[in-house]
């Protein structure tokens, strides 16, 4: 595990209590070396004391990443936070549920991080709290937030362009006009 840690064992050791369980951790490396890191945070609220912890080791924020995970019939938004700290990779995932309705901004302590949660506010309707600035980038103010929730995305509908049920419907009805 040493090896894949790089030296930041203090850091690993401080963000480990955030998680809830053993199994929320998980360490990785790929087949050029890189280290991934990757925590499950017991609740949103965590990852406030995760940014505290990774601004004191210099960490840059890369993206914060938005979905959707349908996990026992129940419909959660997940958010995972990419963090980079001298080239190893630390990503910290948290849940948002109705036990969790809401996450906390880390603006304060990443600057960069305010695109990012305005974005994830903006179109996947996440609840994000004490953000400084919480407007709009791109939709405008009279449409709903959280539109690209409802969204199609083009990879599905591509899948359905060159699908043998459509083919068989098109010549089919070619057929019909013969």
């Amino acid at each position: 595990m040493q090896e894949i840690i790089k030296g930041h064992t203090q850091l690993i050791d401080n963000l480990t209590p955030l998680c809830a369980n053993e199994d929320d951790i998980r360490h990785s490396a790929d087949r050029y070396g890189n280290s991934y890191h990757w925590f499950r945070l017991a609740s949103p609220n965590k990852i406030k004391d995760a940014a505290k912890f990774l601004k004191a080791f210099r960490a840059r924020l890369i993206m914060i990443s938005a979905y959707e995970n349908k996990d026992a019939d129940l419909l959660m938004k997940e958010l995972c936070y990419h963090f980079e700290v001298e080239g190893v990779i630390y990503n910290f995932t948290v849940v948002q549920n109705a036990e969790w309705p809401i996450v906390p901004s880390i603006t304060p302590d990443f600057a960069n991080a305010d695109w990012h949660e305005r974005e994830i506010m903006e179109l996947y309707k996440v609840k994000v709290t004490d953000h400084p600035n919480p407007k709009r980038l791109f939709l405008d103010e009279t449409l709903d937030a959280g539109q690209l929730s409802t969204a199609i995305p083009l990879s599905v509908m591509m899948n359905g362009a060159s699908s043998k049920d459509l083919w068989e419907r098109i010549l089919s009805s070619k057929e019909q006009q013969a």
